[in-house]
């Protein structure tokens, strides 16, 4: 079968490959970092209603969810795994660029992407093994790679708490200097990343292309349901409408890119875990803009269109 094929592919990244994807991982998350402020993380405490259920349904309701996917669905294990490592990730770097075309609350998107980033450190790698330990069939593939959950943690920590750190202290200590390279920084992080990522493609388009087919379908129901979980949370709670949309982008942009340096680093590139990760760094982009149209043609309510600040 293919998706027993699958896993025979190890995908061409070498170290340098993977250390340089962890840099522009970095760079981005750096360029985030420069427009955060420590008001970002008090607007939680003073109004903490909307980030914290938020961060309840990315970090509890989706790998939960997504577990019981993956038991219904019953996709091949290494692609159910990458499932779960997606659904471990926090938001991507893109979140509050959706956000805002979603004409959602940019304020509530900012502060999640903030204390998300921070609490993946120890998250994400609780979340892989956690969850990935219940499952027997992906279980085994934790044993045969021997996940040490605080490797995990290193190395998640490299990638986003020391750009987060660097970034807050560049935009507090030197505001002038951070607000000129801010927009250039971001442009620049963003098509060195675009450029890694066309790099990497080209040299596995053969896998790529061969066997995408196998995980667009679990992606397409996986993503649908990450979006609908941060939505419909935020609903059930009585968030207003446009804290229902930064929860839903938050929830369904996930930082895959991330997801790919710990396949690639922890699991070896493992077809599979790789293909659905990559893929679904493709698809995540497409569904956040389709998301932001289909809430563009739902009108606000009145008491939101102009809220007093």
């Amino acid at each position: 079968m293919d998706t027993i094929i699958i896993d025979q592919v190890r995908l061409n990244f070498n170290p340098t490959g993977i250390a340089i994807i962890n840099a522009a991982i970095g760079l981005m998350m750096l360029g985030v970092a420069l427009e955060l402020k420590i008001d970002d993380f008090k607007r939680i405490v003073s109004s903490p209603k909307a980030p914290a259920i938020g961060l309840a349904a990315q970090f509890i309701l989706l790998p939960a969810f997504t577990f019981l996917l993956v038991l219904l669905i019953k996709p091949h294990p290494s692609i159910a795994l990458g499932m779960m490592l997606v659904a471990a990730c926090p938001g991507g770097n893109l979140s509050n660029i959706i956000t805002y075309l979603s004409n959602g609350n940019s304020a509530v998107s900012i502060s999640m992407t903030a204390i998300s980033t921070v609490a993946a450190i120890i998250m994400t790698p609780f979340n892989i093994s956690f969850w990935g330990s219940l499952n027997p069939e992906t279980a085994a593939i934790l044993k045969q790679v021997s996940l040490n959950p605080v490797d995990v943690f290193i190395t998640v920590f490299l990638i986003l708490g020391i750009p987060l750190i660097a970034g807050m202290s560049i935009g507090h200590y030197l505001p002038d200097f951070a607000r000129k390279v801010k927009k250039p920084f971001k442009i620049f992080s963003l098509i060195f990343f675009i450029i890694i990522v066309c790099g990497a493609l080209a040299a596995n388009w053969q896998y790529f292309l061969k066997y995408v087919g196998i995980v667009m379908l679990a992606v397409l129901i996986h993503n649908a349901l990450a979006l609908n979980i941060g939505y419909w949370s935020g609903r059930l709670f009585k968030l207003e409408e446009k804290d229902c949309r930064a929860v839903c982008i938050e929830v369904g942009i996930q930082n895959s890119a991330l997801g790919l340096v710990l396949v690639f680093s922890f699991f070896d590139g493992l077809g599979g875990m790789a293909i659905l990760v990559a893929w679904w760094g493709i698809w995540h982009i497409i569904a956040g803009l389709v998301t932001a149209v289909i809430f563009n043609l739902k009108k606000l309510p009145n008491n939101e269109i102009n809220p007093v600040s």
